[in-house]
């Protein structure tokens, strides 16, 4: 990378990278960032990859009677006949 023995490694940046990104700090400023595209390019990555898994999560709770709801389209579905084992 650099001869300037202050600015890590690549290898040294990303064994820091999870520390660093769990500390919420402007990356930007990180000497090693600013002189090495990869790790830019890999942060990049690794940014989109946790906002992708941000909208995975539910937004909303669902309705408290989902579970009836569904239970009685199953029900309805098999002909009104009550799984076994499920006291009436």
């Amino acid at each position: 990378m650099t001869e300037d023995t202050k600015i890590p490694t690549c290898q040294q940046f990303q064994s820091r990278l999870p520390e660093l990104i769990g500390s919420y700090k402007d990356l930007a400023s990180d000497p090693h960032l600013q002189q090495c595209s990869s790790c830019r390019a890999l942060l990049s990555d690794l940014e989109s990859i946790a906002e992708a898994a941000r909208e995975l999560f539910l937004t909303a709770e669902p309705p408290e009677d989902l579970w009836n709801q569904i239970e009685s389209a199953l029900w309805s579905e098999e002909g009104s006949i009550e799984p076994e084992g499920v006291p009436e």
